[in-house]
């Protein structure tokens, strides 16, 4: 079962067929983690995370179906708000 839906980032780009987004959440997200739309449909997952701590992007490797490129800058992804690490971590 789905937690709640918290806001992790917006779309920047795709590079090489996955999507590069700017983190919007004070927490980091765990690595596998499952993305979706704010809807709940799942795009995929969270592949790599980049960049200091205090300026956070991350990639997510779309599932079977979903093109990187269909995506437009600052549409939004979320995630499960218990695949969130704070930073202290």
């Amino acid at each position: 079962m789905l937690t709640e839906l918290l806001e992790m980032g917006s779309f920047i780009h795709d590079v090489e067929g996955e999507i590069l987004c700017e983190s919007v959440n004070t927490k980091i997200p765990y690595f596998n983690a499952p993305i979706y739309l704010e809807n709940k449909t799942p795009i995929g997952k969270v592949d790599e995370i980049l960049g200091p701590i205090n300026s956070v992007y991350f990639t997510i490797k779309p599932q079977e179906g979903i093109q990187a490129k269909s995506f437009k800058a600052g549409d939004k992804f979320y995630i499960g708000g218990d695949k969130l690490l704070p930073l202290e971590k």
